[in-house]
């Protein structure tokens, strides 16, 4: 008897080719898109360094934030609903100055009103540079969002 594992679609190629915003501007770009995991990497340049020369703690917080929103936003579509990140905590670990990052983003909770999501950001050698944690809200479609409708 052969069994087989149920396939989780990828949707990083429909995410890349609608990057908008922050994500653009980053470089920052997804290599996997899933219900379950959101995974991201950014090529390091100046634009992602503060004075001293290493990766800016903001850089670190914000691809958190967006393969985070990424992923939810992945398991609020099938919902007919859309996200917004409400908390996100980042502890930063160890220092990068050049390299490609990468960013993991697995759920710790997909609810139907809010979901929270964890993530790794590590260099090309594995070694985790931040952590963080996104609380996100989860909005029916028609829900008002800063003077706009959802959806």
């Amino acid at each position: 008897m052969t069994t087989t594992t149920p396939t989780v679609e990828d949707f990083s190629e429909l995410v890349n080719q609608n990057l908008g915003g922050w994500n653009r501007t980053m470089g920052l770009r997804f290599t996997r898109v899933t219900i379950d995991e959101c995974i991201g990497e950014l090529v390091l340049g100046d634009e992602h360094r503060q004075p001293y020369g290493i990766v800016h703690g903001g850089v670190h917080t914000g691809i958190i934030e967006a393969a985070c929103s990424t992923g939810a936003a992945m398991v609020a579509l099938g919902r007919k609903q859309s996200v917004v990140g409400v908390e996100n905590s980042t502890s930063f670990i160890a220092a990068a100055r050049e390299g490609t990052i990468r960013v993991t983003a697995t759920p710790v909770t997909r609810g139907r009103r809010t979901q929270v999501w964890e993530a790794r950001v590590t260099d090309e050698a594995g070694k985790t540079l931040a952590t963080g944690r996104v609380r996100l809200l989860c909005l029916d479609h028609g829900a008002d969002l800063a003077g706009q409708k959802v959806g």
